[in-house]
């Protein structure tokens, strides 16, 4: 009668395991390595906080587990904390903004200080920042900078790092529910600055020449796009995606460093499963 009832205990529990796996749902991005020089002149600033391979992007993991959706962004350097952000960030010099079509996309604008727009049918309806400041001043910037995007602000309470990934958990009601499979996806890599330009949400800035908190190959206008990385072309890690990148990061300037033409960006969908 015991072993009957520790048996049926067993199954039940492994039962209840498969069932969770089973609801469990993935969507896995890659991205190749070296291409973190945006639209491909980009160099890093000076000094050595910004290690090599800090802004290179290799992958990107969302997983939805019951009413929970974690976003999870690798990149090709370990990931260190040296402006000692408190906890639990345990990273220092990253920004990154995933932008999201649930279905209702439609905000074609880009945040500000990342200088970049979403082309004719790639708007999107959700950003999750993925950021070491904590969730409060990432939600007071927006409020300042970007009221109008407030609605579609999704800011992880607890946002960490772990060997060479960040990541972070919002609730599915937050994304307006729905099924990450079904989603549409852009990731962009930004640099964590903590004492941003008054228009920008704590993106650092890209210049002419780099310095030691500044990017350089760009423009020291404000037409350039301020993005190291993020997915292209069908985001499986393909050497060719690299073009594609700088294609998309393509940029014109007027000669008062006005924007003429600015970067325009396209979503990725998940892979299609075999």
């Amino acid at each position: 009668m015991v072993k009957h009832i520790l048996r049926s205990a067993a199954l039940a529990v492994a039962a209840c395991a498969l069932a969770a796996t089973a609801f469990a749902q993935e969507v896995d991005f890659k991205d190749p390595t070296g291409d973190d020089n945006g639209p491909g002149t980009y160099t890093y600033p000076t000094d050595p906080v910004y290690k090599p391979g800090s802004f290179d992007i290799t992958g990107v993991k969302i997983t939805q587990k019951g009413d929970k959706v974690t976003f999870a962004v690798s990149v090709n350097s370990d990931i260190e904390n040296p402006w000692a952000m408190p906890d639990p960030a345990n990273f220092s010099v990253q920004m990154i903004f995933i932008h999201v079509n649930t279905g209702k996309g439609a905000i074609t604008k880009g945040v500000p200080g990342t200088n970049v727009q979403f082309a004719k049918g790639n708007g999107w309806d959700r950003v999750v920042v993925l950021s070491p400041q904590p969730a409060g001043r990432v939600k007071a910037e927006f409020r300042d900078k970007a009221a109008d995007l407030l609605p579609a602000l999704v800011v992880p309470e607890d946002t960490t790092a772990e060997g060479r990934t960040i990541h972070g958990t919002v609730d599915l009601k937050a994304m307006g529910g729905g099924s990450v499979t079904k989603w549409r996806y852009q990731v962009l890599m930004q640099s964590n600055e903590g004492f941003p330009d008054k228009h920008d949400v704590l993106t650092r800035k890209v210049n002419e020449y780099e310095g030691q908190h500044r990017f350089g190959g760009g423009n020291d206008g404000d037409c350039d796009p301020h993005v190291m990385d993020l997915l292209a072309g069908k985001a499986v890690g393909d050497k060719g995606e690299i073009d594609a990148q700088h294609k998309m990061l393509a940029y014109q300037c007027n000669p008062d460093g006005t924007s003429k033409k600015p970067a325009t960006l396209t979503l990725v969908s998940p892979p299609k499963k075999k």
